[in-house]
């Protein structure tokens, strides 16, 4: 009997209030969209930092036979300059940073550009004489790239030092602050849903004072009157946690998995496993936010 009454309650409740239901469940749906959104990212940062740092190289590009750089006076590299360079990361102070050392010819680093470049009408005008011979340096720890390239830069014969961590480094940043960014108007919005919670547990309350009342005299706990009201409000924000499960699962497998996996197909991306690692907590703080609010709502605001 007891249940039977708590249900029909919970029915009335979101029936008189109708509207201001569904507002709780799209404003609760549009902030866990963010949350969940903010979450993904951070995953994606994670898997592209795992893939890519693991293949971190310093390329050391070497002088070629016109250079305004001032390590490049003497004209192209000579052997003897390649080989102080070689010497130089053999040091005992380096050698445990450097795991592998590739050496990339000018006709070779000139087929990779035809590669990548073949199709576009101002790469058309290079020459093999245009390119940098070039080490490619793999790091044993990619986190101690500063090491390595402090001691060939600067050297006589090497025109040009790039760590490829940094230019990693700047789109995670990117990504980072797109995480912030996502991250402030996912509170602005979970706010934004607190007050419509508190709002529609208050005019749910005040519409059946009288109910409520009789309920108190006739003994009943003040669990068992409030029950209701936290119930209405704790599935309004768990169905819209549930849309934004269901809104993101969608955007993961759609947009990131089949256009984006498709046509960038180097990059790890967050599949819609991730989702569902995300989901239960996006269900749980919808819940906890609508558990609050109640609480708040029915202890300060309402008489019952």
């Amino acid at each position: 009997m007891r249940l039977r009454f708590i249900l029909s309650e919970i029915g009335i409740g979101l029936r008189r209030n109708l509207s201001m239901t569904i507002s709780v469940i799209l404003v609760t749906f549009v902030s866990l969209t963010f949350v969940g959104s903010a979450a993904l990212l951070q995953l994606q940062i994670g898997k592209m930092k795992d893939d890519w740092y693991d293949k971190v190289e310093v390329s050391v590009f070497l002088c070629p036979a016109t250079s305004p750089e001032p390590t490049c006076a003497s004209g192209e590299v000579t052997e003897d300059q390649k080989t102080a360079i070689l010497d130089a990361l053999a040091e005992p102070e380096v050698k445990p940073f450097v795991e592998e050392i590739f050496f990339e010819t000018k006709e070779e680093a000139f087929s990779s550009f035809r590669k990548q470049f073949g199709d576009q009408s101002w790469a058309s005008v290079a020459t093999v004489d245009d390119m940098n011979s070039s080490y490619r340096i793999k790091l044993t720890d990619p986190s101690q790239y500063q090491v390595v390239a402090e001691v060939v830069s600067g050297r006589q014969g090497v025109e040009a030092v790039q760590d490829q961590r940094r230019l990693f480094d700047r789109l995670f940043l990117v990504i980072d602050r797109a995480t912030l960014l996502t991250g402030g108007l996912a509170a602005v919005m979970l706010i934004a849903a607190v007050l419509l919670i508190t709002t529609t547990i208050r005019l749910s309350a005040l519409s059946r004072r009288r109910e409520t009342g009789i309920m108190r005299l006739v003994g009943a706990s003040n669990l068992f009157i409030q029950l209701p009201f936290m119930l209405e409000g704790a599935i309004a924000a768990t169905v819209g946690s549930l849309l934004a499960v269901g809104g993101l699962w969608l955007g993961v497998e759609y947009l990131v998995t089949d256009w984006l996996g498709g046509t960038v197909s180097w990059i790890p991306y967050v599949t819609t496993a991730d989702v569902l690692t995300v989901a239960p907590f996006l269900v749980a703080a919808a819940i906890l936010l609508a558990a609050i609010s109640s609480l708040v709502t029915l202890s300060r605001y309402t008489k019952v």
